[in-house]
């Protein structure tokens, strides 16, 4: 697993074509996540049509970037929990942010997620966006991995 070398998706899911993480969609966000201790981080730059307003960033976007994120979170969890060597697929059972503030689109958007315990096939996750040196939104969610004959199942 990535301690800053390869990201999560690229490892576990080349081929994933989600718009957030996806590395197979040219047109998605493509963000790569990372293990550094007990949390997952990434770093992302935002781009002109990202923005909601001048300088600001999109809320859609920043929900897509924690969402996605946090699952990634999610997975490395079930994967080091449960000692296995492919990312279970899982997709988000409830999730909840809070925007802090506007988050500046001028340099990189940072988010560390944070797993909670593995209780079986689900985990939460909490995790904070930092732009321009402070918290711009904080999130919460559940995320599930999901058994065969569900859509999501081995999508990648």
């Amino acid at each position: 697993m990535s301690e800053r070398g390869t990201s999560l998706q690229d490892t576990y899911a080349p081929r994933n074509s989600c718009f957030g993480c996806g590395p197979a969609n040219p047109h998605g966000l493509r963000l790569k996540s990372h293990v550094e201790g007990d949390t997952v981080v990434m770093e992302w730059q935002p781009e002109k049509h990202h923005e909601a307003f001048d300088g600001v960033l999109a809320g859609g976007i920043i929900g897509t970037l924690m969402d996605c994120h946090s699952n990634w979170a999610a997975i490395w969890a079930m994967m080091v929990a449960n000692g296995l060597e492919s990312a279970p697929c899982t997709v988000t059972a409830e999730y909840h942010i809070y925007m802090k503030r506007p988050t500046p689109t001028d340099g990189p958007v940072r988010i560390v997620a944070t797993p909670g315990e593995v209780h079986g096939d689900r985990v939460e996750v909490s995790a904070e966006l930092i732009a321009g040196g402070k918290v711009c939104a904080t999130s919460t969610g559940l995320f599930v991995a999901v058994k065969p004959g569900h859509p999501a199942y081995h999508r990648w």
